[in-house]
């Protein structure tokens, strides 16, 4: 089945929150503790992600360009707006911090090549190896990131269940229309400006920096668009 990598994946980040949330009763000291932890992590992870970049010019392009972008779609005064929405339905009786656990599992589950990667190889080969691994580790963050942000963290799995469920029932369609080399020079310069998104959220979990990652997102696109156009001129 195409989408069972991400149905898989979609359901251990439920089953991780749910553990998390039993571990609630932490004292503030730890929980900080925990986040900073986390923060530290994840730059880490970001950091390795954005050495994957074969031309930087790139990534720095999309960036620069996807930010500025994002900002005019005010992608994540919108994003926050969604997560308090479901912190005026849902908020009685839990922590008041439902928008920050929705919007940061959410920017941590969806950003990066592992997710791309894994739909393409469900979509095209139904081999799911790639977003079982994913689920693992999505499951595991989930589980830490809901014991100190709360069950708002639960939400994440919905944009994860239609980002990667979007891409492998498209695959096919990708595949034929897109070139190979293109396609490869993609997923690499993806990774490395997934990586400092990666590594700004790293940052912003530290409690170091207050960076609007989510209005960097449309930067990912802006790769796929300034690597075409490289291609078609002859620069690559």
């Amino acid at each position: 089945m195409v989408l069972t990598g991400t149905l898989v994946n979609t359901g251990l980040i439920v089953i991780g929150t749910l553990l998390g949330l039993l571990f609630h009763k932490i004292p503030e000291r730890t929980k900080e503790t925990v986040v900073q932890a986390i923060g530290l992590a994840v730059v880490v992870l970001g950091v390795q992600m954005g050495l994957k970049s074969e031309n930087f010019l790139i990534v720095i392009g999309s960036l620069v360009l996807g930010g500025a972008i994002g900002e005019w779609l005010r992608i994540d005064e919108k994003l926050n707006r969604v997560g308090e929405w479901l912190e005026l339905k849902i908020g009685r009786g839990h922590p008041s911090n439902i928008a920050e656990g929705f919007v940061t599992a959410t920017l941590i589950f969806v950003i990066g090549a592992m997710g791309v990667l894994g739909a393409l190889d469900g979509g095209l080969r139904q081999d799911h190896d790639v977003l079982y691994t994913k689920g693992l580790i999505d499951g595991f963050t989930a589980l830490v990131l809901s014991s100190t942000l709360g069950i708002g963290v639960i939400f994440s799995a919905i944009p994860v269940l239609v980002y990667q469920g979007a891409i492998a029932l498209s695959a096919v369609a990708i595949t034929q229309f897109v070139p190979d080399a293109i396609l490869q020079q993609f997923i690499v310069e993806m990774t490395a400006t997934g990586g400092v998104m990666i590594l700004a959220i790293g940052l912003n979990l530290a409690g170091i920096t207050k960076i609007r990652v989510a209005n960097l997102l449309p930067g990912i696109v802006m790769v796929g668009l300034i690597v075409t156009g490289l291609e078609l001129l002859g620069f690559n």
